[in-house]
């Protein structure tokens, strides 16, 4: 898939990363319709790439990761029947949430604001690490609106009082009461630390057979939210068919002859 990112955003492959940049730092990053429909496709060219095994995503400036929607945008059409969030409104109309439906590892690298759709995404992500100076928040509430994911994914990654806490009040937490309830798995002192922590992540993930990662991911997403039992045929399903994986069998020859393996992807 070929994909021509905006100006708004900022899309780049190197060593078998992708780095997906929301560029409006003018703006505190806010997601417009334009970077809302962009940014999952960025994600669908990446995981249509096989040269590409995990993506970062953050936002350009240091100040924010992203604000939340483009409020003064949301002026002209919030209310009304065009309003292109609203479910059935507009088929092709812009939503992040098929971002989570992305196969391949997403890192959201965190640094400053991070609040509302901003937080939204960076919950479609499947890893989230911050600097310190980072605050989250849901705040929708205060405009008399119901948080997307906030409200849905948000409770399956932190106890249920820290997001009842968040999505009621509207109000933000930093970085440090972040990381201690789980939203966030790992806090960086600055910018530069941050990147090279995402980097390291990233670096770590690819270094794994890509079937094998793509199916780790599925089977803890998709499991977590079975009951216990159903998640054990679930995870059975896929253990079986890598089992009879080419990689499967190259990771034990490769172990057993103490050498680098070599993934095939099938």
């Amino acid at each position: 898939m070929t994909f021509d990112p905006p100006a708004s955003l900022r899309y780049q492959a190197r060593d078998g990363k992708c780095y997906i940049t929301i560029n409006r730092p003018e703006s505190m990053n806010a997601l417009n319709l334009e970077l809302q429909s962009a940014l999952p496709r960025a994600v669908r060219a990446f995981e249509d790439d096989d040269d590409l095994y995990v993506a970062i995503i953050t936002g350009e400036g240091g100040r924010a990761f992203s604000a939340g929607a483009d409020i003064k945008e949301m002026t002209s059409f919030v209310g009304t029947d065009d309003d292109p969030r609203r479910s059935g409104a507009r088929p092709d109309g812009p939503t992040l949430m098929a971002i989570g439906e992305c196969r391949k590892p997403l890192i959201a690298a965190v640094d400053g604001y991070c609040f509302a759709a901003g937080l939204e995404l960076s919950l479609l992500c499947d890893i989230r690490i911050a600097t310190r100076n980072s605050t989250f928040a849901i705040p929708e509430v205060k405009r008399s609106l119901i948080a997307g994911p906030g409200t849905t994914h948000l409770p399956r990654l932190v106890p249920l009082g820290d997001a009842l806490l968040m999505a009621l009040t509207g109000n933000p937490i930093g970085a440090e009461r972040a990381y201690t309830i789980g939203l966030v798995q790992g806090l960086a002192d600055d910018r530069e630390g941050l990147l090279a922590a995402a980097d390291a992540i990233a670096d770590a993930i690819a270094a794994n057979p890509p079937l094998a990662v793509r199916d780790n991911k599925r089977v803890v997403t998709v499991g977590v939210n079975l009951p216990l039992e159903y998640a054990i045929h679930f995870r059975e399903k896929y253990f079986d068919q890598i089992l009879q994986t080419e990689d499967a069998a190259e990771g034990a020859a490769a172990f057993a002859e103490k050498r680098r393996p070599e993934w095939k992807r099938r």
